[in-house]
């Protein structure tokens, strides 16, 4: 792998110093010691002796990017498909400020992520230092700036606290319910040598509690399973903690039904006859009825927030809910705490003799039929019905916000044995371009390609970050909806504004010609038809690198969102 990006530091760094290592280097030996494969950043002055220390490193390979956000989001991203810990590195001031929002979407997420900043060094710090954030009279904070998005948040003051601030951090970032933790490095302490090194401390491994709750769960289940069943819905935390082969003979046990909250599509066989889709805003009436027709709910992996809880409160309340959760959800329930993979064994254990089975015929899933647009392009319902076509078994699917995220919720299956992305902790734009490209990192040989759905306006955001996919050759498909538009916000000013006006309209831009003409190695197709996707999705689906799809759609479309279609009085149809 192409390591050029590495500035070496004038201190000649740790390869050629003799005698004690830096802090720098010893930092990165404790990553390799905890796991990490991967560092992602941009540099900087403040940053660069870490990145020298990488240079160095057999263990752990640097990844630049092209903005920290992005960074940030490949962390995140690499977290996600790993189950580990993500690492992020940046520099002091604006660099450091970049990473907030992504750091936002981790600890929303509750997704493990280091980010290592870089601080200008202590003797200037107060006195005029650039990118001063050291929080002296005048100054700003970086501790209460990262403290507010961050699980763990020191400053190394000296480098022999680095050892067991690093513990600390990675176990913060690790232990449930999991998220951010951020070292800030000031660079006279990531250049010092440390002497009388010691191991660094493994984080402690996670165990399922002793449950004192099992036994009164147990009995919920089982007479529910006996009576009108039991509907699973199931969230993010299951496919990220490899708990699916678990769920799956829990739900045997219990003959149960299964939904998915929006960020858990991953986390069932969406073609399986139990599955009735997703719950929530961007859902499926079937899980409406079957949570009616259940005489108790299953959570597994997921708190159930409102934009996957959305008309089903007054059913929760009026049944027994049990949450097997590493956090306590937002409804009233029977909390079973813990990882999750020995908690659902644990129960399928206790759950004596075969299930009755209920005299129903499977449901399937009941989805918005969408309308083919008036101003030309392809429809949501169209776009993703080629799409899934195209989708080999085990890809992988970074969702983004926005109406593309909306269509591909509600209408995209996950193809077996793949895993469904969707920032929906923040839902900050453009997310996905980063997310993906950490996750591809974690690849071996024989995974599945990645496929990236957003929109134009993510694409605008942070889209240009698919230069460091074609820098690194990853097996990625980028397929941008371009409407012209933010058109969840064209959405809402034509319901609740009358449509009078638009802020939120875009002048027309051939998107994959700009990026053909920007990237020449980087086959970049536009398609106005189903057929054109079909066939862009086929022709590029072997590319041994990156591909790019801009698909033209219409901004006015309806997207697949309850309170939308509820107020804009849409009907759903099989």
């Amino acid at each position: 792998m192409d390591r050029s990006f590495a500035v070496r530091s004038s201190t000649g760094g740790g390869r050629a110093a003799h005698g004690a290592p830096r802090s720098v280097d010893v930092l990165v030996r404790g990553l390799a010691a905890a796991g990490v494969s991967h560092v992602f950043g941009v540099g900087g002055a403040n940053i660069e002796d870490l990145y020298d220390a990488l240079h160095a490193s057999p263990a752990v390979t640097g990844v630049l990017a092209k903005h920290e956000f992005s960074a940030a989001a490949m962390a995140d991203g690499h977290a996600r498909l790993t189950g580990g810990l993500g690492v992020v590195a940046a520099t002091s001031g604006g660099g450091a400020l970049n990473l907030v929002p992504a750091l936002g979407e981790s600890f929303a997420s509750r997704v493990p992520v280091l980010a290592l900043v870089g601080q200008p060094a202590t003797g200037i710090e107060g006195r005029g230092a650039f990118q001063d954030t050291s929080g002296a009279p005048g100054c700003l904070d970086a501790e209460a700036v990262f403290g507010a998005v961050a699980r763990y948040c020191a400053r190394l003051d000296a480098p022999h606290d680095l050892q067991h601030r690093l513990a600390e951090a990675i176990e913060a970032a690790l232990a449930p319910p999991g998220g951010p933790a951020v070292l800030l490095l000031p660079k006279d302490v990531q250049q010092a040598r440390v002497t009388g090194c010691a191991g660094l401390p493994r984080p402690r491994a996670e165990v399922a509690p002793h449950n004192r709750e099992l036994p009164r769960a147990v009995g919920v289940l089982e007479a529910a399973r006996r009576a009108g069943g039991v509907l699973v819905i199931a969230g993010d935390d299951v496919a990220r903690r490899g708990a699916r082969e678990d769920l799956a003979r829990l739900v045997d046990a219990l003959d149960a039904r299964v939904a998915v909250a929006p960020d858990g599509k991953d986390a069932f066989d969406n073609g399986d006859p139990r599955f009735v889709g997703v719950s929530g805003v961007m859902g499926h009436p079937t899980v409406t009825r079957a949570l009616r027709e259940s005489s108790a709910c299953l959570l597994v992996g997921t708190r159930l927030p409102v934009v996957a809880r959305d008309g089903l409160d007054h059913l929760l309340a009026g049944r027994p809910v049990v949450a097997v959760s590493r956090e306590r959800p937002h409804v009233g329930s029977i909390v079973l705490p813990g990882d999750l993979a020995p908690t659902l064994r644990a129960l399928t254990h206790r759950l004596s003799g075969p299930p009755a089975r209920q005299a129903r015929q499977p449901s399937g899933v009941e989805r918005y039929p969408g309308a083919r647009p008036a101003g030309g392009g392809i429809g949501y319902v169209e776009a993703m019905a080629v799409i899934e076509a195209a989708l080999p078994r085990g890809a992988r699917v970074f969702v983004d916000a926005g109406n593309c995220g909306a269509a591909a919720i509600h209408h995209l299956a996950v193809p077996r044995g793949g895993r469904f992305v969707v920032a929906m902790g923040m839902g900050g734009m453009g997310y996905t371009f980063g997310a993906a490209i950490g996750a591809s990192f974690a690849d071996s040989a024989d995974v599945a390609r990645t496929f990236v759905i957003a929109g134009d306006g993510a694409f605008y955001m942070h889209g240009l970050e698919v230069h460091t996919a074609v820098e690194h050759g990853l097996p990625i498909t980028f397929i941008v909806l371009n409407n012209n538009a933010h058109a969840m916000c064209v959405t809402r000013e034509q319901l609740h504004y009358g449509g009078r006006y638009s802020y939120n309209r875009f002048a027309g831009t051939s998107i994959a010609a700009g990026v053909n003409a920007m990237f020449p190695s980087l086959e970049a197709r536009n398609a106005t038809t189903a057929l054109e996707l079909a066939d862009a999705l086929v022709a590029t689906g072997s590319a041994p690198g990156p591909a790019f799809i801009s698909v033209d759609c219409d901004a006015d479309e309806m997207p697949p969102v309850a309170a939308f279609l509820r107020e804009g009085m849409i009907p759903c149809q099989r």
